[in-house]
């Protein structure tokens, strides 16, 4: 496992790279922000430029927190042209290595094993990698940073902390120098999978570095953390024992499906119930296009920012596993009605298909005389209209065909068809 050569690639400041590559322009001399400009000066910027980061200018500011006198571009966002930008990236990569030991961690971020490649390519790993740097400027205009370890974690670090004082963005670590280097860096929110909770945590007990971790108790530890403790003391040892083979053979014990939404506004009890069956309803095609089918849906609904309260949560239990609208949509309606408080303005939607399996995995039942045969035909039929919408909308768009809701003032369903991500698609 030591002998291995990871590196980990980043594509820097992306969207607002791909913009400047659009309009012909240096995203290392252009102020350029990726932001919707018809959202309130508020929202977030996806990404700026890295002339803006030279300025001090957090990555993901907000538009009023932008200094009066910097002239910048607004690029609206378009995550389609992004998703086409890493689609040709990963292209190039696949003329070098091997699906099999490639890693997506992010539209813009990848692993890629090289272990078995340097002495085919007679590189050592950073020439493979300036030159895999190379390839995505010359031929896509975005520039990459780089980190490379001897395992997937010193990697990652290599990229997030050293890569970016290294006059060629790329940073190198083993175990051996990931002590010698970093076992002293702070803030410990600087490491991969440290966030601010557990830094607080660990602030309360006088530990701020890796050193600090790796000399704690590990009992002590595992009751301040539990299981989780086990990766923070491999981390902090610079160890860690998966590799991209273990990540492509893992399968999920059981599987779900899941959307969620924050809302531009706070929404009243029955818009947010309009919401809610919108999502449910949307959630119910991707079953059918996938051919799965759930045995229960939980929902959690976030109240408004100002109320300070905890959300409402709960789970519907279906009588059978299924895909149908007919049969889950009534089922999470009361389920809604039932644990959202009337009085309280909704925010933050979310929703889950629990114990998803493949449909033709499920097993026969025999059918008793209390089964509902007339539901059953019902819900059959139900589920061929199900199929032949989808067959239309992806003939013709997303929004060829919608249901009466969809129209309604409060709907938000037309417009994330036109969405990837929550943000605009560009298209």
């Amino acid at each position: 496992m030591n002998n291995r050569t990871y590196i980990c690639i980043d594509l820097k400041s992306f969207y607002a790279s791909v913009e400047c590559v659009e309009r012909g322009l240096d995203p290392m001399t252009t102020n350029l922000v990726v932001a919707d400009p018809e959202r309130s000066e508020k929202t977030i910027c996806l990404a700026i430029t890295p002339s803006m980061k030279a300025l001090g200018i957090k990555n993901r500011c907000r538009i009023f927190e932008i200094p009066s006198h910097v002239e910048y571009i607004i690029a609206p966002p378009r995550m389609q042209k992004y998703i086409d930008y890493a689609a040709e990236i990963y292209a190039i990569y696949l003329r070098f290595v091997s699906k099999e030991d490639i890693h997506i961690y992010s539209v813009d971020e990848a692993f890629l094993d090289l272990t078995d490649y340097l002495k085919t390519y007679q590189m050592n790993a950073k020439e493979m990698a300036l030159m895999l740097m190379g390839e995505i400027l010359r031929e896509v205009g975005v520039r990459a940073t780089c980190g490379i370890g001897t395992n997937l974690y010193l990697a990652k670090i290599a990229l997030d902390i050293t890569a970016k004082h290294a006059p060629d963005f790329i940073g190198v670590l083993s175990e051996s120098s990931f002590r010698e280097i970093l076992w002293d860096h702070t803030p410990l929110t600087d490491f991969w999978r440290i966030g601010k909770g557990t830094a607080t945590t660990l602030a309360k007990y006088g530990i701020h570095t890796m050193q600090q971790i790796a000399e704690m108790d590990e009992d002590f530890l595992y009751k301040l953390f539990g299981i989780d403790a086990e990766l923070l003391i491999d981390h902090a040892w610079g160890r860690e024992p998966v590799t991209i083979a273990d990540i492509k053979a893992y399968k999920p014990k059981t599987n779900g499906l899941s959307s969620g939404q924050v809302l531009m506004k706070d929404y009243t009890f029955d818009e947010g119930r309009l919401i809610v069956r919108e999502m449910m309803d949307l959630l119910c095609l991707d079953l059918v296009d996938k051919g799965l089918i759930t045995d229960s849906v939980s929902i959690q609904i976030g109240y408004s920012n100002t109320l300070h309260v905890e959300p409402a949560r709960g789970t519907a239990k279906l009588n059978k596993p299924t895909s149908a609208d007919s049969m889950i949509l009534p089922a999470v309606t009361a389920l809604y009605e039932r644990i959202v408080d009337p009085k309280k303005p909704v925010r933050r939607i979310n929703i889950s298909c629990n114990h998803v399996i493949r449909d033709d995995e499920h097993e026969a039942v025999q059918m008793s005389l209390f089964d509902n045969t007339e539901e059953d035909i019902s819900n059959a039929r139900n589920q061929k209209v199900q199929k032949a919408v989808l067959d239309i909308k992806k003939k013709y768009g997303k929004n060829a065909v919608l249901k009466g809701m969809n129209y309604t003032e409060a709907a938000t369903t037309r417009e994330r068809n036109r969405q990837i991500g929550g943000h605009k698609s560009g298209e």
